[in-house]
């Protein structure tokens, strides 16, 4: 089966049907139920005045996919977080078999991404959205962080890495990462295209991610 994420197969539940027939037949990978995933949500929206628009920040799928309605964008820079391949996939660009690597927001350093504006009369839905994507598989943390959006400061929601997960990586070289990008794909592509999807969209917003590129340079030829 192939798999597209949009925001109409996340609305319709078919991305959610997909991750459950993931999780009957894999009940050790630790998803979150529906109840925790709207506790979260309710967390999240806590400190969150409903009347605000909320901006929420992407560093990798997100800024090339997003699939979900935003007003409005602007590349941000997020310090105390990187980028790093530290998720390992056994669905959507992996297997069981050939597990790949997603991108997560470690700790330490900083990373340079896009913040999008959702307005506050279609945030719940929006984000609802979000959370599907996100935060079913457990290993995301949703958490409010601050962006520097060409000196403005903003307040926006994130997902970082969950290093309690037993999917977490913890540091891979260089060539055992390639190593697994160059075999891994599964129902939403292949990890080699992700990759090169992530470094043609940060480079149109002029940015060179310095470990993405290394990556990238040690992959056997196609």
């Amino acid at each position: 089966m192939t798999l597209r994420i949009t925001r109409q197969s996340l609305l319709d539940g078919s991305v959610l049907e997909h991750q459950r027939e993931y999780a009957n037949k894999h009940p050790d990978m630790h998803w979150r139920t529906e109840a925790q995933m709207a506790a979260l949500l309710e967390d999240i929206l806590a400190t969150h005045d409903p009347a605000e628009d909320l901006w929420v920040f992407g560093y990798g799928s997100l800024i090339w996919n997003p699939a979900f309605e935003y007003v409005e964008k602007h590349p941000a820079t997020l310090h105390g977080w990187h980028r790093r391949f530290c998720l390992k996939m056994y669905m959507g660009r992996g297997t069981p078999e050939v597990p790949g690597l997603m991108l997560a927001l470690d700790h330490g350093g900083a990373c340079r991404g896009v913040a999008f504006r959702i307005a506050a009369d279609m945030l719940r839905q929006e984000l609802g959205l979000l959370w599907q994507r996100e935060m079913y598989g457990g290993a995301y943390n949703a958490r409010w962080v601050k962006l520097n959006a060409g000196g403005r400061i903003i307040r926006a929601v994130t997902f970082i890495i969950n290093r309690a997960h037993p999917r977490y990586t913890r540091e891979l070289s260089v060539e055992q990462t390639a190593a697994m990008i160059a075999r891994a794909e599964g129902d939403l592509g292949s990890c080699r295209e992700y990759l090169d999807n992530t470094i043609l969209h940060l480079k149109v917003l002029g940015v060179r991610d310095a470990g993405l590129a290394r990556v990238a340079a040690a992959l056997p030829k196609p």
